[in-house]
């Protein structure tokens, strides 16, 4: 299984430029925007405490991983899943650089609520973070995944190992500053359903989960318990989250009965203030009779010089305490219980192995004990549930088969992304705790940590599309469900309570985006998802504005009333954040486009023609007199009066060196767009790529090649910021797929790799992870449709089992090794020359549709054939005619579903 190694590994990629969108989460490490210029190399330097993965051990696994591959063609139902969690490496994206991936490696489940994962004091939004010089706070069980939250997300209900001196109760480190600890070098592990590391003093701390519970396991060595005089203690924690925002709850220890149950109240991580979210927990300390408390209480303590313990005395077995409101919040009480042990397994050095079992909930602490009990069962197997989880994971990676002869570095690269592919949102289903008035008995779909919609909704949720309709259509039904309960298409819900809308509402495209290709079971009843419902839900979102737009839908009624969405207007009926106007009237007609989708497959074409012509709107966001870098027209904020506002088109670019510059969700965000330039966001429109180029070039292929090529020669593009995912296949849309080709290449190579640094920043709950495996893959994604572009693999062969459309084996013919390379060398095949499905030759080689990439029924498998060749001139078009390129709405595509 992959390691953490104290040797740092050397790496002649840089990272690329850092993530824009997290300016505010980086004011925590007082970083500056011009840090983002900042390349791999001049990190390190600064970072003499890197940490990178173990590579003798990692690719061992990888030998074994690829070996596993090449015992199956992946293209029958009937054989054994192979072990290909031996090519996950989850590390990648871990290091506390600049730019973090801020992903969490931690024990889980695929779609797991409970990610047992460390929390290291510091910047570590998913609690961990592979820099050696953080002290590691605790083991806890929530935690979400590639979010970029100021100060972390979840973290609750940390537990930690100690001694204490001389087995003194009231001496005993509890307190968050006395107990933290730095940990050994070269000892952190992590495995799809296993996590370890070693603290300094030589314990060895271990996790493994299920869905909503998990075992831990501490070994304490001789030497850490003084040759066996001291007694193994843990601390378990009640109060502290990462964000330090306990709002009060209440605790039960029964030393009798080994078993202590919490609960509280905390805020959201990327919400507004007024919500909170309460979860419960459970956990058992007995091990079925093999562990027996010596000493048990509860401690209380702050950073003022409180330091309280309350040990259970007599026949007393009991303690409990009541916090239930703290309306300061943060740390100013920490408080949690102590337990130590008087007999226990030991392993055959004679070391101490405590073993916990915990539950959460989000409903009470009695289901979280239910479901300990459930999920774990009295055996308390840690290995059972390590191979139990294992094998979970491998059937999630099993529908993706890999050529083995796949280059070792891609390899690492596809089966790591497709592990975070999985991991990510939280399955809650039975804990929809506080989300709404007896949600504790809603035993329906129920999904959390959907963190955020505007990050994911362009690769993540198509990416799942491919193999996993079944796990898309919960998914789906769960957005659909948010209107159903609260009116409105969740948009950003994290922590169980309502997130912060970013653009538009982006729950729409993921709803289109899923019936797009899978309406026919949908009205067989072969998905969980109505698509009457699903069409409410969108037609309500498209022409009902909310009171707040914080946190649900649009700012439809001035979007409608102008054709954009103004600035400085005097909107009378609703509010929100007045800021990324420009942006959000081009995310707003995406949307428009996605609903249209919704209204076509539901059978009402005059909603859809409505929505279809109000997708066009985009336009009017395009300022002609703009120019930057010899070209002109770019998007900018718009009075009522349809004058503009002029700002550079570079600002809150990579380039863009201003000081302090607020790009993201503050007030102070006054540029227009999000997270982002003007440059970028006036190359998105995934939708209309025709109408786009008429507007801003003129019809002018030329230059709309030329102004793809500046926008990334001038340093104006980088991967980390989801508006770009598409850029780097535009050209298709000029039919020069050649220059697609070339610059996925260069994206891969100048963004990705194997390292602890190998994300561009922000995985955003797997959409950085998604967009690496399109790349790889030779495909890319129109969202809300069934379209995808084609492009050149990274490997000579692979296959996809899709759950309901049956199988998908790809064959690359003429694959050169030599074209992975950020550069492809003249004379190498790289280029696609022609596309064949079932031995038939397409008429064009830049798109294909979903129906024609499976077979459409089980048990069956299409064979796609894509011919490379090094002649670059001759294939530098997507066909013979008009029709051979990518779909446009203003020429006429998307006509039908």
């Amino acid at each position: 299984m992959p390691t953490v190694s104290g040797e740092p590994q050397s790496l002649d990629d840089p990272l690329g430029l850092g993530k824009l969108q997290k300016i505010v989460a980086r004011a925590v490490q007082d970083l500056k925007p011009s840090n983002r210029q900042t390349h791999f190399h001049a990190r390190r330097a600064k970072s003499p405490n890197r940490v990178a993965v173990n590579e003798q051990i990692l690719h061992q696994d990888l030998e074994e991983g690829l070996d596993e591959l090449s015992k199956s063609k992946g293209t029958s139902r009937d054989e054994q899943d192979r072990d290909l969690a031996k090519l996950v490496n989850a590390f990648i994206g871990t290091e506390a650089n600049s730019n973090p991936g801020n992903v969490c490696p931690g024990a889980s489940t695929p779609y797991g609520m409970v990610k047992f994962n460390v929390d290291v004091d510091q910047y570590a939004p998913a609690g961990y973070v592979t820099d050696l010089t953080g002290d590691i706070r605790g083991l806890s069980p929530l935690h979400d995944s590639g979010t970029g939250s100021s100060a972390g997300s979840f973290g609750n209900f940390e537990s930690m190992p100690i001694v204490c001196p001389d087995n003194d109760f009231k001496k005993c480190p509890t307190r968050l500053d006395d107990r933290k600890r730095k940990r050994l070098a070269g000892k952190d592990e992590a495995s799809p359903g296993y996590f370890t590391l070693t603290l300094d003093n030589s314990i060895k701390m271990e996790a493994t989960a299920t869905r909503r519970a998990g075992l831990i396991r501490y070994t304490f060595p001789k030497s850490a318990l003084d040759g066996g005089k001291l007694d193994p203690h843990v601390v378990q924690d009640w109060t502290n989250d990462l964000p330090g925002t306990f709002r009060g709850g209440d605790i039960q220890l029964d030393a009798e009965k080994g078993q202590m149950r919490m609960n509280g109240s905390w805020a959201s991580s990327f919400g507004v203030g007024q919500y909170t979210y309460r979860a419960f927990s459970c956990v058992d300390l007995l091990n079925n009779g093999k562990q027996s408390i010596k000493k048990a209480g509860l401690w209380q303590g702050d950073r003022f010089g409180q330091d309280t313990k309350l040990e259970i005395e007599g026949d007393h077995k009991q303690l409990h305490a009541n916090l239930t409101k703290n309306s300061i919040g943060g740390q100013p009480v920490q408080a949690g219980a102590l337990v130590s042990f008087g007999s226990f397994p030991t392993t055959s050095d004679g070391s101490a192995e405590i073993t916990l079992r915990m539950g959460i909930s989000f409903n009470s602490a009695e289901q979280a004990c239910a479901n300990a009990a459930e999920e774990i069962g009295d055996a308390w197997d840690f290995d059972a549930i390590v191979k139990q989880t294992r094998e979970a994971w491998n059937v999630k990676l099993n529908r993706f088969q890999i050529d083995p002869k796949t280059d070792k570095t891609i390899a690492e690269l596809f089966y790591s992304s497709l592990y975070y592919a999985f991991l990510t949102p939280n399955n809650a289903t039975l804990e929809a705790g506080n989300l709404y008035p007896g949600a504790e008995d809603y035993d329906g779909n129920y999904y959390n940590s959907l963190y955020c919609t505007w990050d994911t909704y362009r690769t993540f949720h198509p990416f799942l599309s491919l193999s996993s309709p079944n796990d898309m259509a919960e998914i789906v039904d769960n957005y659909i469900d948010g209107w159903r309960k609260n009116g409105w298409i969740p948009e950003c819900r994290a922590n169980n309570v309502p997130g912060l809308t970013q653009g538009g509402s982006h729950g729409v495209m993921v709803i289109a985006d899923f019936l797009a290709k899978y309406h026919k079971f949908a009205k067989e009843g072969k998905v969980p998802v109505s698509i009457d419902d699903a069409y409410e839900a969108v037609f309500k979102d498209s022409y009902v504005t909310p009171e707040d737009w914080n946190s649900y839908g649009r700012q439809i009624s001035v979007y409608e009333q102008y054709g954009y969405i103004p600035f400085a207007v005097f909107d009378t009926y609703s509010t929100g954040r007045q800021t990324r106007e420009a942006s959000r009237g081009l995310e707003y007609a995406h949307n428009d486009f996605g609903a249209r989708t919704v209204a076509l497959i539901a059978g009402h074409e005059d909603v859809a023609k409505d929505l279809g012509e109000r997708s066009l709107t985009y336009k009017n966001n395009f300022d002609p007199s703009v120019t930057s870098m010899g070209f002109s027209n770019f998007v900018q904020k718009r009075y009522p009066d349809g004058s503009f506002h002029y700002d550079d088109p570079t600002i809150c670019s990579p380039i863009d060196h201003g000081k302090d510059r607020q790009c993201s969700l503050p007030q102070e965000n006054v540029w227009g767009v999000y997270e982002t330039s003007s440059w970028e966001y006036s190359l998105y429109c995934p939708w209309d790529e025709a109408g786009l180029i008429t507007l801003i070039s003129n019809d002018s292929v030329q230059n709309f090649h030329d102004r793809l090529d500046t926008f990334f020669e001038k340093g104006l593009y980088y991967s980390g910021n989801e508006p770009s995912f598409s850029t780097p296949v535009s050209y298709h849309y000029i039919s020069r797929p050649v220059s697609s080709v070339k610059r996925v290449r260069q994206v891969v190579y100048d963004n990705f790799n194997t390292t602890t640094s190998g994300l561009p920043g922000n995985s955003d709950q797997g959409a950085m992870q998604t967009l690496l495996l399109f790349h790889l893959l030779g495909l890319y994604p129109v969202p809300a449709t069934k379209e995808f572009l084609i492009l050149s693999p990274f490997m000579p062969s692979y296959t996809i089992r899709n759950e309901l459309l049956g199988d998908l084996h790809v064959t690359v013919t003429n694959f050169d090794a030599r074209s992975l390379a950020r550069s492809i060398p003249s004379g190498v095949p790289a280029y696609v020359e022609k596309v064949l499905i079932n031995g038939v030759e397409r008429s064009g080689r830049c798109k294909v549709e979903m129906q024609d990439l499976f077979p459409g029924q089980i048990g069956q498998v299409n064979e796609m054939e894509i011919v490379l060749t090094a002649e670059e001139g001759k294939v530098d078009n997507c066909g013979k005619s008009k029709e051979d390129l990518p779909s446009s709405l203003s020429t006429g595509g998307f006509a039908s579903f």
